[in-house]
């Protein structure tokens, strides 16, 4: 059942630690839109994503919701409420169909986290979560509307054939009307083209310059 080829942080396990790995982790399927957990929940478990895409988000006094990030596959999701024994500080969904890997946690930091080379792949995974987080505030806090979505394009030039125009204002905590009137600007300025599936980045240095 676990394949340490689908997550890098245990590609250099051995035979014997993939079958220990194995005993302590099980296989769960969800449904598009299913919870995956809710804020306030405990966190027994590492949480692999192996298949579809997760949306971590809270939601504000007006019950919407701010989309913290997503995460696709392969990759540990809050993973340190695990580490740290707190409970889920947000709660997560699938947007698409998926699968995790659930490792039982207290079983792996027993038999695993001793094990250098994993634990400094961990401290790296955290690392880059952490630098992923930096951006966020960056791209949401520092920077107005025209340069944030032309940053988040330029950075994510296939973005809009993956997601839909609703979820990309979600990402950007914009409403969709403002998301709709900024990409027509761009449209206008040549750095998209709207074609009968939406728009497509057509100037990807032209976006650069309005970020920088």
């Amino acid at each position: 059942m676990f394949n340490q080829r689908e997550c890098y942080l245990f590609e250099n396990l051995n035979d014997e630690d993939c079958k220990e790995l194995e005993s302590i982790s099980k296989k769960v399927t969800y449904k598009k839109d299913n919870i995956l957990f809710y804020e306030k929940e405990d966190s027994p478990s590492l949480i692999l994503l192996v298949e579809g895409v997760v949306k971590v988000y809270k939601t504000d006094l007006k019950n919407n919701e701010v989309i913290i990030r997503r995460f696709r596959a392969t990759s540990l999701v809050a993973e340190m409420a695990t580490f740290e024994n707190i409970p889920f500080p947000a709660s997560a969904s699938f947007e698409t169909d998926g699968t995790v890997i659930l490792i039982d946690f207290k079983r792996f930091e027993e038999r695993f986290m001793s094990n250098p080379v994993l634990s400094g792949a961990i401290i790296k995974s955290l690392s880059r979560k952490i630098k992923k987080l930096e951006e966020v505030i960056d791209l949401n806090i520092v920077l107005d509307t025209t340069a944030r979505l032309a940053k988040y394009l330029y950075e994510n030039k296939a973005i809009l054939d993956e997601l839909k125009n609703y979820q990309i204002a979600a990402d950007l905590h914009m409403t969709p009307e403002t998301l709709s009137r900024t990409l027509k600007k761009f449209s206008i300025l040549g750095l998209l083209e709207k074609g009968s599936h939406g728009y497509e980045v057509t100037n990807i240095e032209g976006l650069r310059v309005l970020f920088e």
